[in-house]
């Protein structure tokens, strides 16, 4: 199994309630993005997020935060850019990758 595969299953599969299947597909584009700034180093930033998407600050939580309430990612804070303030930075979760490890060792 794949990452999109296992997202897809972990996202369709589990709707939060009240969520709308074009919440859930939104998601869907952001991990599948979030796992290719992954793969590139690139850190899991809203600032880097919406500068790759266009998406406003909001429109890029809305997904995210979803996301974090279903374990698929987790976020901590760390110092901006600028060193002087916050930001809010994402990691996909330990457990995703766990289950892919689990799934091919069959």
């Amino acid at each position: 199994m794949t990452f999109s595969s296992l997202v897809v299953s972990e996202i369709m599969d589990n709707p939060l309630a009240g969520e709308t299947p074009q919440a859930r597909l939104k998601q869907l584009g952001m991990m599948n993005l979030l796992y290719t700034l992954h793969l590139a180093d690139i850190p899991l930033t809203l600032t880097n997020i919406t500068e790759m998407t266009g998406l406003t600050r909001g429109g890029a939580a809305e997904p995210i935060d979803a996301l974090l309430t279903r374990g698929l990612l987790v976020d901590t804070w760390v110092k901006n850019v600028q060193g002087k303030g916050k930001a809010r930075q994402f990691e996909i979760a330990e457990g995703i990758f766990a289950k892919l490890k689990s799934i091919s060792a069959r």
